[in-house]
């Protein structure tokens, strides 16, 4: 498509580009006055031409006594329209601790930073920006947050690390940001829609009562899940975690086939991986329960398919008792060519240096992408959004890992195991007309696809209400072109779908 771009800067910030302070109080961190940075563009979209403004604005948090603890910058697209209703979509990653970059530039933002679609590493910059006409603009106005913490959101004026920086409390401070971006924006009667990836599920789920529950209630229409983590039991692995070892066995399968270490098979991914599932549910799970009552001879047969499925020798699973940890996986696949697979997409390859290591000493998909998701962003902000503060942009929050504690009520950092799939069971209950999409990378060793099905298929979640979509790529399964199509128009169909009931 041919992509028009008209861009016509407007800079409102009480006349001045640098931080201003509205107050100076040493007990407390200063309160910036408000960030409204706009620019006008028009592009093609779907199948239309959309004009909109992306307005890269800040939001002052005020807890229950009225004063100021956060400040939060999103950056928003909003679509020309003639009435207030025009639906809106709320964008974030996870972490915690993650801005939402790599949604925003790898999968739902107006540009897009390509990488190599078949894995290879995307070499040294410049790194190649683009239009993304696949972008949801044409049903959706964008709204992409940034948790406080990450981004250029900070805590301010009385916030302190414990008002943000835990599960409750990121829930209701990023439902808060959505409660006032619709207030100072006049869209209460717009359809809302939620779209989080990896943490950003988790998020997404434990945000609902906030929003749909209390004084202000907002009903949500959908909820797009990209890589789902509600439920940790089944994406944990852990030496005592049996469950994790069956739900990430078939990604594990996946990833073995991927790479050419199995047995010539006739059939597709899909099919191997249906027999993966039965095995997994009907032999593996029961022969890890019963431990030490296992009989010998079930025992090798359980461990010469793991070696089957996997391509790691059997003497491993003899030796390890039906059982290998992902990252232990991750480093022993590929170890006699001394290459490790990534756990973000193991579709990616690196080499390490420690060959007899137990782990790998990195990911080699996160070492391969990351650079170019933040360099090109960056590069984006400045040049086309024309934005350009005087403090850094954290892709990664430095304080929100240092201060996280997934519930304060019992002081531990993670609880086993965190888990929201009840909050997204309980709003489905309450809101009988609100939708969930959930897509799954076959090649992510983060959030296992067999584990988003065991995890929606439990908790009491309405699976007629459900869809769930899968993708021959990894955790951003959209750095894969085919995943990235099928991905961006199973969204587009999810959203027109509940427009039109």
């Amino acid at each position: 498509m041919k992509h028009m771009l008209v861009v016509l800067g407007v800079l409102v910030w009480f006349g001045n580009v640098h931080q201003v302070y509205a107050q100076a109080d040493s007990q407390v961190a200063p309160t910036p006055l408000e960030l409204s940075i706009q620019t006008s563009h028009k592009a093609d979209f779907g199948t239309e031409s959309i004009s909109y403004t992306a307005d890269v604005s800040s939001l002052i948090l005020n807890n229950g006594k009225g004063e100021a603890y956060a400040e939060a910058v999103v950056f928003s697209y909003i679509g020309e329209s003639d009435t207030n209703n025009r639906p809106v979509t709320f964008v974030f990653n996870g972490g915690p601790g993650s801005a939402s970059t790599w949604l925003h530039m790898g999968l739902m933002g107006p540009v897009r930073v390509r990488v190599p679609s078949n894995a290879e590493d995307p070499g040294l910059p410049p790194f190649r920006v683009e239009h993304n006409p696949e972008a949801l603009l044409d049903v959706t106005d964008l709204v992409f947050i940034d948790p406080v913490g990450t981004g250029f959101s900070r805590l301010v004026g009385v916030g302190k690390p414990e008002d943000v920086y835990g599960l409750e409390e990121d829930a209701q401070s990023v439902a808060q940001i959505v409660r006032e971006w619709i207030r100072r924006q006049g869209r209460w009667n717009a359809p809302v829609f939620l779209a989080g990836e990896s943490f950003g599920t988790t998020r997404a789920a434990a945000m609902l009562p906030y929003l749909q529950n209390g004084p202000e209630p907002i009903r949500v229409s959908g909820v797009i899940m990209v890589s789902q983590a509600m439920d940790y039991t089944g994406s944990t692995p852990a030496n005592d975690n049996y469950i994790a070892y069956a739900t990430y066995l078939p990604s594990l399968a996946a990833t073995a086939w991927y790479h050419g270490q199995l047995d010539e098979k006739n059939e597709s991914l899909e099919a191997f991986l249906d027999e993966v599932r039965a095995f997994t549910t009907r032999e593996y799970l029961p022969a890890l329960f019963k431990g030490r009552y296992l009989q010998k001879e079930e025992f090798e047969r359980i461990a010469a398919k793991l070696s089957e499925y996997t391509a790691v020798d059997a003497s491993y699973f003899r030796k390890s008792n039906l059982r290998i940890l992902t990252g232990r996986f991750a480093k022993e696949l590929l170890r006699n060519s001394g290459e490790i697979v990534g756990r973000l997409d193991s579709r990616y390859r690196a080499h390490d240096l420690d060959t007899m290591a137990e782990s790998p000493r990195f990911d080699a998909s996160s070492a391969a992408i990351s650079a170019a998701y933040s360099s090109a962003f960056r590069d984006y902000m400045r040049r086309t959004l024309t934005v350009d503060l005087d403090r850094p942009y954290y892709s990664s929050g430095p304080d929100v890992g240092e201060n996280w504690v997934y519930d304060r009520s019992t002081g531990y950092r993670e609880p086993a195991y965190v888990n929201t799939a009840p909050k997204l069971a309980d709003a489905m209950a309450r809101n009988p007309a609100l939708k969930v999409m959930v897509a799954s990378g076959y090649y992510d060793l983060i959030t296992p696809f067999f584990d988003a099905e065991y995890t929606i298929a439990r908790h009491g979640i309405d699976f007629s209400r459900v869809d769930m979509k899968y993708y021959e790529a990894g955790h951003m399964m959209y750095v894969h072109e085919p995943a990235f199509i099928s991905l961006s128009a199973d969204m587009r169909k999810f959203i027109t779908a509940i427009l039109e009931q």
